[in-house]
């Protein structure tokens, strides 16, 4: 029967008002995702075992009618209405509309979608939870206060004894995806009952299996209500899926496979690329596409090719205003990327900078053809740019990045160079200088004498009278040390045209001021025949020609710091490794799950952003390979530092900092930790922020397993972790080093490194990006000439040309704005982010209990004590790497932030 819309409850209204308010602060996004599967009750069954039918469809009506009439003649019943929203798309085609016209339609006649409530209580006659069930009714939409959100309402007639429903099964019999916002059952003797989803439900016609939404409330698998504990288990196990076949959009499937799509060799030999992920070539596992393999490369699977979506299970997709975002972001990279090739092209080459004046015209002029070149070219080019240039000449120019927009000299200096080591985009290399002589792990026999050309006598030159083993001994000495990781690979890059690396160490003193200061460079090449030591040091100089030359040292220091930066600490260490961790969450951990509550936040918008990254960023003859110094062999580096170097454990901020001796065991501290050096911006706010993590997972995890023998016996906790370790890593599995799984402290420290890299690491590496790399000379990606020799013919070219040689040296032009393009939109904030101060408003809609939602509030308040915290000690002058005469202030690990590329804000989860 249809009754007519009831006002909506203030619960239902502050459900929505909060997507529309935290989630989105101008318009409708809905990207929080519960995950729901099959059912398993037999008595529903029916519902989904032919196509979507009228004869079907009419049955399950009577059936629902019948069931109704008869409940009625007991002992009483309950008129119950459950409200369901959903959100329509922003930007809608004629064929949408056309298609929001049939779902009202099929809606007012009851023929759209199903709901069926599940109670947590048993049925006597059928041992699984008691059912209802009902369709949505209504000719139009109930009114709401936003034009994306719309209302319909489902009636039912239920047993008073029914019991409080745990989940509700939804079939979407219409002819499209449906996106879920929430629903809420009323009339209920505890008052409203919240069913929050954000979900896409598919259509009946792609897949014929219902979704299941359980309520507002966590439980651990042992507390289940007997209702639903079924419902848990089939849920899980569809997530799952069975490991075959190719991936449908629609599809919620989360497994594991092998990076084995980043080479497209049927389309050409030289885009072939070695299988990243197993004994040779090490690596965390992707989600499993299961695309078929290619025709040259049995072990490759074939590419999906931008602009044509990669899978990820479909709620991990970006929504309508990310997705805006991103492809504004995608818009000025082409259009940056287009401009500069056709100046190549005009050219017949890509041409590099020649003078400063050129990489000033990328923020001032930005990039324009003249109107004779226009008129030279072929209509349709004419034409194209011609629209380019009339909807918005600004998209060709820069904005002025933030290390320039002060003081546009301090990247020559070699204090603002030794500063970005401890307060820039790259602050986690930095090592404490602990022996000496310095000695290679690298084989003798392939790559020459293991000592270091770094001498005492070099070293004591720049001591201001100390010693070594004084300098050593008072923690004074420090190293940027890339030698062993590139080493191995320095030949095959510099076989790569337009590229000349090295494998180098620098050298850096602490002052007696407190200012670091860089002091010795060494830049090694591979041993020849001729030169089996062929290593040059360089020191700064006083006079002219030494200064060039040691600032060309910097740069390719700059240089091998943006590769290692880009390929290991910021995508291997955040984004793939984050990628099993929520592979497993979701297979795992039933969306009831607290743990999964508390870790759902921390997922959002991965594995798509990872899945755009294989697809054309870090695949073959992507972005990354195209201008970053290792080229073709970026992913091979990052695999070896992920065998040589990458522990679970010490991926925790205080453990990290004392593996690199830039910190020390103190219990007398905070977190029993004293820094090396107190003004280190990104260790001193990273502590504050990990503390609060830290503080505010003990209270969550000590609030659900305060019972002994809790986190032992808690079947998918357990399943959880070992599948993290053996097909998550399973290239690592087994390694001695991975925490065991058997307290509530083990739990504790497992899920604070997680949310740590989620959150505050990725905001560190990642938003200053552009604001640190957007100017070339600070940050080059890549090298393409050696530094000239006396004997070298270039040499006196350099000699009477010392400005162009270094110009010449750095990213040519066409490079240089391809990586501007991709730092600006990774650096950008969208406008529906969720930072890390907003958990207390994201679980308040997840769960329902008061305990955590305290819990998450001193949270919050605490993040908001650290940013008036990092505030002041901006405002410090004594703290001389975030304060002083333009120095832009240490803003990456603010919890807050506003949209676009801002240089602060924590985000709840690595979302770009």
């Amino acid at each position: 029967m249809m009754l007519t819309a009831q006002p909506r409850s203030t619960a239902l209204s502050s459900e929505i008002q909060h997507v529309l308010t935290v989630r989105a602060p101008e318009i409708i996004t809905g990207g929080r995702r519960k995950f729901m599967s099959k059912r398993s009750i037999l008595q529903v069954k029916a519902v989904i075992q032919s196509g979507n039918n009228k004869k079907t469809a009419n049955t399950v009506e009577k059936s629902a009618e019948e069931s109704k009439m008869v409940s009625s003649g007991k002992s009483g019943n309950l008129d119950v209405r459950a409200v369901i929203t959903l959100r329509k798309k922003m930007k809608e085609k004629i064929t949408d509309k056309i298609e929001d016209q049939w779902e009202s339609l099929m809606n007012g006649i009851g023929r759209g979608i199903l709901i069926q409530l599940i109670s947590e209580d048993i049925d006597p006659v059928t041992k699984s939870g008691k059912i209802a069930e009902s369709y949505v009714r209504g000719w139009l939409s109930k009114p709401s206060d936003h034009p994306y959100i719309v209302e319909y309402a489902a009636d039912f007639r239920v047993p008073r004894d029914f019991g409080r429903p745990g989940a509700i099964i939804i079939t979407n019999f219409l002819d499209k995806e449906i996106h879920l916002v929430q629903i809420v059952v009323h009339n209920f003797n505890e008052g409203p009952i919240f069913f929050s989803a954000n979900t896409w439900i598919h259509s009946r016609k792609d897949n014929p299996e219902s979704r299941i939404i359980f309520q507002n409330q966590a439980y651990l698998p042992s507390e289940t209500p007997p209702g639903i504990k079924d419902l848990r288990r089939e849920d899980l196990l569809i997530i799952r899926g069975t490991g075959k076949g190719e991936r449908k959009l629609h599809e919620r499937i989360y497994d594991y496979d092998v990076y084995n799509e980043l080479g497209n060799p049927d389309k050409s030999e030289d885009l072939a690329r070695p299988l990243i992920g197993g004994k040779e070539r090490p690596y965390p596992r992707r989600c499993r596409t299961g695309r078929s393999p290619t025709k040259t490369d049995p072990l490759a699977e074939s590419r999906i090719e931008k602009p044509h979506p990669v899978y990820v299970p479909r709620d991990e997709t970006f929504e309508e205003i990310k997705q805006n975002t991103f492809s504004a972001g995608r818009l000025k990279a082409l259009l940056h990327n287009l401009v500069p090739l056709i100046a190549a092209t005009l050219s017949s080459s890509d041409i590099p900078f020649t003078n400063f004046s050129d990489i000033d015209k990328l923020y001032n002029d930005g990039f324009e053809l003249n109107d004779d070149e226009h008129s030279q070219k072929n209509k349709f080019l004419s034409d194209t740019l011609d629209k380019v240039f009339s909807v918005s000449k600004r998209l060709l120019k820069y904005e002025i990045p933030a290390i320039i927009k002060r003081d546009r000299f301090a990247w020559l200096r070699d204090n603002e160079f030794a500063r970005q080591a401890l307060a820039g985009v790259n602050p986690v290399n930095i090592e404490l200088l602990r022996e000496f002589p310095i000695v290679s792990k690298l084989d003798p026999a392939v790559y020459g004498p293991p000592d270091s050309a770094i001498t005492r006598d070099l070293i004591e030159q720049e001591l201001n009278g100390l010693t070594v083993e004084e300098a050593i001994e008072d923690k004074r000495l420090f190293i940027l040390d890339y030698h062993d990781m590139l080493l191995p690979f320095i030949g095959k890059m510099n076989s790569l045209p337009g590229r000349k690396a090295y494998a180098s160490r620098t050298l850096l003193f602490h002052t007696s001021r407190g200012i670091l200061k860089p002091i010795i460079v060494e830049l090694s090449l591979p041993p020849t025949p001729s030169s089996p030591r062929n290593k040059r040091i360089f020191t700064h100089g006083h006079d002219s020609t030494s200064h060039w030359i040691w600032n060309l040292a910097k740069a390719h220091v700059c240089s091998n710091d943006a590769g290692i930066h880009q390929l290991v600490n910021h995508w291997l260490r955040t984004h793939a490794c984050m990628e099993p961790y929520i592979i497993a969450t979701h297979r795992h951990l039933s969306s009831m799950h607290p743990i999964y509550k508390l870790l759902h936040p921390h997922m959002r918008y991965t594995l798509e952003i990872n899945a755009l990254a294989r697809q054309s960023l870090i695949n073959g003859g992507g972005v990354i390979e195209a201008c970053f110094s290792p080229g073709r062999y970026s992913m091979e580096i990052s695999s070896a530092a992920y065998k040589s170097m990458w522990r679970f454990d010490m991926e925790a901020l205080p453990s990290d900092l004392i593996r690199r001796g830039m910190a020390v065991e103190d219990p007398s501290m905070p977190l029993e930790v004293k820094l090396v050096i107190e003004d280190y911006p990104y260790a001193a706010d990273g502590l504050l922020i990990w503390s609060a993590i830290k503080e505010y997972v003990e209270s969550y995890v000590e609030h659900y397993y305060s019972e002994p023998n809790s986190v032992t016996s808690d079947v998918e906790l357990q399943g959880w972790w070992n599948e993290i370790k053996n097909k998550g890593h399973p290239d690592k599995k087994d390694e001695p080093w991975w925490p065991k799984l058997v307290t509530k402290e083990d739990l504790s420290g497992i899920l604070t490194i997680m949310i740590w890299i989620a959150s505050g690491q990725h905001a560190a590496i990642n938003f200053g990006q552009y604001p640190f790399g957007g100017y070339v000379p600070n940050r080059p990606t890549l090298m393409r000439k050696l530094i000239p020799r006396e004997d070298d013919p270039s040499y006196e070219n350099f000699i009477l040309h010392p400005e162009f040689t270094f110009l010449a040296s750095l990213p040519t032009q066409l490079q240089a704005t391809k990586v501007m393009a991709v730092q600006d939109t990774l650096s950008t904030h969208s406008a529906d982010e969720e930072y890390l101060h907003q958990v207390h408003e994201l679980q308040r809609f997840s769960l329902n209990d008061h305990e955590v939602l305290k819990i998450s509030e001193r949270f919050c308040a605490k993040l908001e004590e650290i940013e008036h915290t990092i505030n002041q000690r901006n405002k410090d002058n004594r703290l001389k790497n975030r304060s002083g005469a333009g120095i832009p202030p240490y803003e990456l690990l603010l919890p807050t932030s506003g949209p676009g590329v801002t240089c602060r804000g924590i985000p709840n989860s690595i979302s770009i």
